[in-house]
């Protein structure tokens, strides 16, 4: 800190005694203390980075915040290393009927079984007696006229806790495996076959030195390896494990991707460079570089896409070589992913600039223009995944949208060229502050998304975002994580179907299947959820939290449980009921009405005559 003015006089003197001067200014209150503009705890100085390792250029909160924040800006003075406080918006209104396109695509039958309205959500479906029914039936009920309603509804048991924050946590294909990395470049892969045990710690070295530099770390998972990372820029910001379990990628900021083995104890690690070869007679420094923020492995695993720099790439690993290389967008390729999971043909990429692009590989030798863009978005988009048919894909994005495209929906390459320069996002504004100021434009002008679902806060990291499930949903939810620590679930019809708070997590001595406790005041701090991941097969989430303090994750484990393991359900369930048949105990629809002033009377003509057409039913009986 720097005293900001050193001038004091009192009664027209003035003493050249430096504790004079200093006594006096006191005294006065005639001075204030202020931070140097290079001073790191400000998080506005050159050198300052993000949760994701960039440069932060762009003017400071105090530019884009509301006259109403004025007040809380000393609530925001965190230092360095501590998470600015979140802001959910409440911008938006909630959500609270089905909306009519998202009601069309429930009934398309691309999302799995269409289900009768007596099974609809948001109504209370008994699985017991669904379960039953199918017993006594000749032909055998699909599992998803049963796991269709099932949504993870805890708010989490801590299953693992990593002292750094935890940038990626998905399932394999299969769910056998769990997978995270870290910011310290280390990768954990998880069995998750095995039954949970007591909190342990994972296996530590022999070697007195190295096992020092290993911190306990606690998990009730069964470690299947660990894996200590080839160190490159920040921090690891995306890894992905190949379909058959066999390999995992990661990526850094650097223009180098590393893949390793994991179910043996090799250590051996194999890098894939997606920049250009460096020419003869150059020297090494001269090579490109630039960050890696997204990679994923194809269908067959023969590819890896990966994407950063405002480029999208393609390697060949049987070939060894880079296959593709496209200057994609104006700014960073946050996400990208294989649009089908049949063929690897058509890609998606995800930027800064607010749009996202698909790419046909077929048609790329001609030009390198995309086939389409999808523009919806104000802000830059923070990650895109697929379903995996080839036609619908969701995107969040920093103008806290979560948007469901369908890819024969796209925008043309002229329409995009049209409004490729308009700017319709919120001026100097920067996710990374935790607040997201009122928006004068909700959406792009040109939007062609087919659903839009909001109430999560997309801020300080890239969260991310994902479809349920095919096996026993048909993909009809889609979650995300929260920078407020709250993970929402979403039906395909826009309304919110659960949310689960991470700030009310179970420590690790609690069994993630056992009941509920009564009330469990969780966490003191609030918790950043980048990253979640459904199970195939099972009604369970796995999600990353990060806390508020000075770094470190928890990984939490969300089950579906029923009534007689939640707390209060199942009295409340009775006594609802109860309430219902006292309701209709009092009504009778043979009920006679007491005057003319009762809607139900009917006068005496009327009356005979339906006595008559009774009689005459009778007759005919």
């Amino acid at each position: 800190m720097q005293i900001h003015t050193l001038e004091a006089q009192q009664n027209g003197e003035t003493d050249g005694s430096s504790a004079a001067i200093l006594e006096r200014l006191l005294s006065a209150e005639s001075f204030r203390l202020v931070r140097m503009s290079g001073d790191a705890s400000t998080g506005s100085g050159p050198g300052n980075v993000d949760q994701n390792g960039r440069a932060n250029n762009r003017a400071g909160e105090d530019e884009q915040v509301d006259e109403e924040d004025d007040d809380d800006d000393d609530d925001n003075d965190f230092s360095y290393y501590r998470r600015r406080r979140v802001k959910t918006p409440k911008w938006f209104p909630a959500v609270k009927e089905p909306q009519e396109a998202g009601m069309r695509l429930l009934m398309s039958g691309e999302f799995g079984r269409v289900r009768s309205e007596s099974r609809r959500q948001g109504q209370n479906v008994s699985i017991t007696k669904a379960i039953l029914a199918s017993q006594s039936r000749f032909r055998q009920t699909p599992m998803q006229d049963i796991t269709n309603s099932i949504v993870p509804n805890t708010n989490g048991t801590a299953v693992a806790s990593l002292t750094d924050n935890i940038y990626c946590g998905q399932f394999s294909a299969d769910s056998s495996f769990y997978y995270t990395c870290c910011r310290d470049f280390r990768l954990h892969v998880y069995d998750m076959t095995s039954p949970p045990t007591e909190p342990r710690q994972p296996p530590r070295p022999n070697d007195r030195w190295a096992r020092r530099a290993v911190p306990d770390e606690p998990t009730t998972l069964k470690v299947i390896k660990m894996i200590q990372g080839i160190p490159g820029g920040w921090t690891i910001t995306d890894a992905h494990l190949s379909p058959d379990n066999e390999r995992i990628i990661y990526s850094s900021i650097d223009s180098t991707v590393h893949m390793a083995t994991t179910l043996d104890s090799s250590t051996a690690q194999i890098p894939i460079p997606f920049a250009d070869p460096i020419p003869p007679r150059r020297r090494a420094l001269d090579r490109e570089n630039f960050g890696i923020w997204s990679c994923k492995f194809s269908a067959d695993g023969n590819e890896v896409v990966a994407g950063g720099d405002g480029k999208i790439f393609v390697y060949d690993l049987l070939a060894h070589r880079r296959t593709v290389k496209i200057n994609a967008h104006d700014d960073d390729v946050n996400s990208c992913c294989w649009a089908d999971t049949a063929s690897g043909n058509v890609l998606i990429s995800a930027s800064d600039d607010t749009f996202l692009k698909v790419w046909d590989r077929r048609s790329l030798g001609s030009s390198q223009k995309p086939s389409g863009v999808l523009i919806g978005h104000t802000e830059g988009i923070t990650n895109v995944s697929a379903k995996g048919d080839g036609r619908y894909i969701i995107s969040n994005g920093k103008d806290q949208a979560l948007r469901l495209w369908d890819l024969r929906k796209m925008r043309t390459n002229a329409e995009y060229e049209a409004v490729a320069r308009d700017d319709y996002g919120i001026r100097n504004y920067d996710y990374r502050y935790g607040k997201y100021p009122r928006p004068k434009h909700w959406a792009h002008p040109l939007d062609c998304s087919v659903m839009t679902y909001r109430g999560h806060a997309v801020l300080q990291t890239l969260i991310r975002c994902h479809f349920s499930p095919a096996e026993t949903t048909g993909g009809q939810y889609i979650y995300s994580g929260s920078a407020d620590g709250r993970i929402h679930i979403w039906s395909l019809d826009g309304r919110v179907v659960q949310v689960l708070n991470r700030s009310k997590t179970l420590p690790m001595s609690f069994d993630p299947s056992g009941p509920e406790p009564p009330k469990f005041a969780g966490a003191t701090t609030g918790v950043c959820v980048r990253d979640v991941s459904w199970h195939s097969r099972e009604p369970v989430l796995m999600s990353v939290g990060w806390s508020n303090g000075y770094g470190g994750s928890i990984v939490a484990r969300h089950e579906w449980k029923g009534l007689l393991k939640m707390p209060g359900a199942l009295e409340d369930l009775v006594e609802k009921q109860r309430l219902e048949n006292q309701e209709y105990a009092g009504w009778s629809p043979l009920r006679v009405p007491e005057s003319e002033d009762d809607e139900d009377y009917i006068p005496e003509d009327d009356e005979d005559d339906h006595g008559d057409d009774y009689e005459d039913e009778e007759e005919e009986e």
